[in-house]
């Protein structure tokens, strides 16, 4: 795959998000879903009380289902390789400079019939960086990503202004968003993406996730990099300087 071209790049500055089809292939994407779904049962199996409020699916009563799990390319080999892949660093240099380092990943389950929705926000309130234009958030679909299933929707354009403040609901404290008042000011557009593909976004764009109302999942992989002078200054929440991985 050739690198992002010009007017990708120009989208991405002007909207800021921009997808990419067909970076991986069927048989990497069912590699790492089966490699998800092996931990998402040993997870479950050892997950203290006190988690399972941020970890569990609330909306599911029929069984235990896991809506996340963070730092997968430090934890799983098969996810590491995915955070590693030459063209996928390739085109984060492109977007936001030399020495791509993960300081953060997550990998998301949005379970069918039930899967939950995540509120508007921003990545760099949660991560405070040094320089807003240093970080990008690479979103790797393992199943397509649709609107029936709940994928990201996007307020274009967001990227080009400030960091909004965010709030917490009650007994939620990591779940930070945008309050309804000031988030309804801006249109959200959908942003489906092939299994397979990828979806980038600046850590200013306000962005969020729809319920999965379908009969299908949509897992997802996302990773937080930054560039080689990125510092986290001002996170929200605290993020473990050891399973930060520079490339």
């Amino acid at each position: 795959m050739i690198p992002l071209t010009q007017d990708q790049l120009r989208t991405y500055g002007e909207v800021g998000h921009l997808t990419v089809g067909s970076v991986f292939s069927d048989r990497d994407m069912q590699a790492v879903t089966d490699d998800a779904e092996a931990w998402a049962r040993q997870e479950l199996a050892k997950l203290a009380p006190s988690d399972r409020a941020w970890y569990v699916e609330t909306a599911i009563k029929e069984q235990d289902v896991l809506r996340k799990l963070d730092n997968p390319i430090y934890l799983r080999p098969a996810f590491r390789a995915l955070a590693a892949n030459k063209t996928l660093l390739a085109m984060v240099e492109q977007l936001i400079g030399p020495d791509p380092t993960a300081f953060f990943s997550q990998l998301f389950f949005k379970a069918p019939g039930g899967g939950g929705p995540k509120p508007v926000h921003q990545d760099n309130f949660y991560f405070g960086p040094n320089d807003n234009e240093s970080m990008v958030t690479v979103g790797i679909a393992l199943d397509d990503a649709e609107v029936s299933n709940g994928c990201l929707y996007y307020a274009d354009g967001s990227n080009q202004g400030p960091v909004l403040p965010h709030t917490a609901p009650e007994g939620q404290p990591f779940n930070l968003l945008i309050v309804d008042d000031i988030a309804r000011d801006y249109e959200m557009t959908p942003a489906p993406v092939p299994r397979g593909g990828i979806s980038f976004h600046h850590g200013n764009t306000l962005h969020q996730s729809a319920d999965n109302h379908s009969d299908r999942p949509r897992r997802a992989c996302a990773i937080h990099y930054g560039n080689g002078r990125t510092e986290l200054l001002h996170s929200t929440l605290t993020y473990d300087p050891a399973v930060v991985i520079s490339f």
